[in-house]
């Protein structure tokens, strides 16, 4: 007994912030009985629901419908009800409990893969064939059969209607995106003796070179094996596309239907697209008979743009689907690629489609229709009632609650986590606000300090806009001083470091990189040494001043490494001054085209925003005022003996 009353006079000394974390980690264990504990310390409190959310979730499988209602009325509209919602339909779904779902499915606002298939098979046994033909879209998607689409599976594959054909490509389908696992799971659904093993499909994935090296001892005319044999190209591609050529030989080509060379010559062609490999157009050439996903194309088109090829890339884009084709990057090159041949006035048709957008592609547009980059006026700005009724909304204000927590002395996974949650609520909150109220909710964020939800709540409006708001410089002083220090230019430092934290200084990413510039350690300590800076430790990557000196400095670096490019500088600065260099060409590109064949997607789209967050950054503060495409320039060609000093880490930094 005496034990006990320590332990509760303890626990009534905790603050509300202590007993919320505490229930987080009692929750992520499973410890019931101490998450109720420290739910009774949550009472009253703004952080309250969570608690409250993680008891029931705990023991959902045994909750009573009375019980689940009870919480979802009492919290209507908050991000804990959603939650709750979508696990309850799908312990629904698993009890086959179909007319409690079907009363609840409407109210559920998210879209989430695992309700819909259940939602598919209440509506399915019911007699709702347009169930089935939804079902047909999940199936030829590359992810894991959820499983409430399992018994339509199982369904359609005993009736006929899912053969032994559908069952392939769907295999082909999921092996080509790497989904090893649901590829097999797929394969049961054949009879025993047209199922390759398990044990076979894991060989390749780990070693496929070794099972092409015995490709001309294989019965081709066996399904099973040409699908292996497809996987393995595939899979060797990735890896290396020339050693996956040099399998695919002429006498491997003929005994394989058309069809499959076609895909192989596909496979080829985008890993060799992807690795800057001439030889790409021409394979993609061989791979006509072949109907290529639109990623697929996006590579062609790639491919066609490093080399010049204008009608290449007019090609490669007519035949993406109308949905990828009306992409503003594809609408930007079709009109370059409309403009290369002389047709102009249709190529800005084109331009005008995209020019008033503010991203990358709407900018440049702009410029090739000879419009000069404009800022949108201040369209709102809250008044203090706007800002008071954005302070009163309960989900803002638990968000604020979460981002106001101390995570200083918990482990960096449980300080992401907590965040996570932060941001969670605070995006849910915003949805179905209308400008004016987003503007309010950015204003209430930046009087918090909360700059990178100020940014994000700016960013989401539609008519009325507030770019000072979009594009905050917080540590102005900071960032201007220390780029005068190393020559660079400030708007460009800011726009790099919107990208990489919005100017969250603790920020973390899942890589390890820290602090306002998104430093790796190692990088940091690289960058501490050659400054001569004595007794550096990793805690001080997230001091403002340490910070901005060390990211600056390094930001210099890799400028001068890598011919005094921005755009070069960008790319190595994310993914490592190595693969910047080795995307280069070997002859002069336009920078855009180097950002758009940029094979790491993250990377692409970092640089892309990079350069056009320096564009505004310059309009607002009185900066630079030259064009996009002139600040693009063009990349030099890579030249014999280019390397980088091997202390610098060339990890990606972009906070995740």
């Amino acid at each position: 007994m005496v034990l006990g009353a320590a332990t509760a006079h303890a626990q009534a000394r905790l603050t509300a912030e202590q007993h919320y974390l505490a229930a987080r980690e009692a929750y992520a264990k499973g410890n019931a009985t101490a998450l109720a504990t420290h739910a009774r310390g949550l009472k009253g409190q703004i952080l309250e629901p969570y608690a409250e959310f993680w008891l029931l979730r705990l023991r959902l499988e045994q909750a009573a419908p009375g019980e689940v209602s009870d919480f979802l009325g009492r919290y209507a509209g908050a991000l804990v009800a959603e939650q709750l919602r979508r696990d309850w339909l799908i312990v629904l779904g698993r009890r086959q409990q179909w007319e409690l779902f079907d009363a609840a499915f409407p109210n559920l606002f998210s879209d989430d893969p695992e309700v819909t298939c259940y939602d598919l098979q209440s509506r399915w046994r019911r007699g709702d064939g347009a169930a089935v033909e939804e079902f047909r879209r999940i199936w030829a998607s590359p992810r894991e059969l959820p499983e409430g689409c399992v018994p339509i599976a199982e369904s359609e594959i005993a009736a006929g209607k899912l053969t032994a054909r559908h069952v392939w490509e769907r295999t082909r389908l999921l092996l080509q995106a790497g989904q090893v696992g649901p590829a097999k799971r797929v394969l049961d659904y054949l009879p025993a003796n047209e199922q390759p093993e398990d044990r076979q499909l894991d060989a390749i994935r780990s070693q496929p070179v070794k099972f092409l090296e015995r490709a001309d001892k294989l019965d081709l005319k066996r399904r099973a094996n040409r699908e292996l044999l497809l996987f393995a190209l595939s899979r060797q591609a990735r890896v290396e596309v020339s050693v996956a050529a040099s399998h695919w030989t002429k006498k491997l080509q003929e005994r394989l239907p058309p069809e499959d060379q076609a895909w192989v010559w596909g496979e080829l062609a985008t890993q060799a697209a992807r690795s800057h490999d001439a030889r790409a157009i021409e394979w993609f050439a061989n791979a006509d008979g072949a109907v290529l996903t639109d990623e697929q194309l996006e590579w062609r088109v790639r491919a066609a743009l490093r080399e010049g090829d204008w009608s290449g890339v007019r090609a490669g884009i007519e035949k993406m689907t109308p949905l990828a084709r009306n992409d503003p990057s594809w609408t930007y090159w079709q009109g370059r690629s409309l403009r290369a041949s002389g047709a102009k006035e249709e190529a800005d048709q084109f331009f005008a489609s995209i020019a008033g957008e503010h991203s990358f592609y709407g900018k440049l547009a702009l410029e090739e229709l000879g419009r000069p980059i404009a800022i949108p006026p201040r369209g709102y700005e809250p008044t203090p009632e706007d800002i008071k009724a954005a302070a009163a909304n309960p989900g803002l204000q638990r968000a604020i609650a979460l981002f106001q927590l101390d995570t200083s002395n918990q482990r960096a996974d449980v300080a992401r986590g907590v965040r996570l949650d932060a941001v969670r609520e605070w995006n849910w909150s915003l949805r179905g606000m209308d400008d004016h109220e987003l503007l309010a909710a950015a204003e209430f964020a930046r009087m918090n300090e909360l700059w990178d939800r100020a940014i994000n709540s700016a960013d989401r409006t539609v008519g009325l806009h507030d770019f000072q708001m979009r594009f905050l410089a917080p540590y102005r002083a900071a960032f201007g001083t220390q780029a005068r220090a190393q020559g660079l230019e400030e708007y460009w430092v800011l726009g790099l470091v919107r990208q990489e934290s919005r100017f969250i200084v603790n920020a973390r990413s899942s890589a390890g990189a820290s602090g306002l510039m998104q430093l790796m350690p190692a990088t940091a300590r690289w960058v501490a040494k050659k400054l001569g800076m004595r007794d550096f430790s990793a805690a001080q990557v997230n001091d403002v001043e340490v910070n901005i000196a060390l990211g600056t400095s390094y930001l210099r670096y890799v400028l001068d490494e890598l011919d005094g490019s921005p755009v070069l500088a960008a790319a190595a600065y994310n993914a490592g001054p190595g693969r910047a260099r080795r995307w280069k060409a070997d002859h002069p590109l336009e920078g855009a085209v180097y950002a758009e064949s940029i094979p790491f997607n993250e990377t692409r789209d970092y640089v892309k925003k990079v350069m056009s967050n320096t564009i505004y950054y310059a309009a607002l503060y009185g900066g630079d005022p030259r064009s996009l495409k002139s600040r693009l320039g063009t990349i030099p060609p890579r030249h014999i003996g280019e390397g980088y000093a091997p202390t610098i880490t060339g990890q990606a930094t972009v906070l995740q």
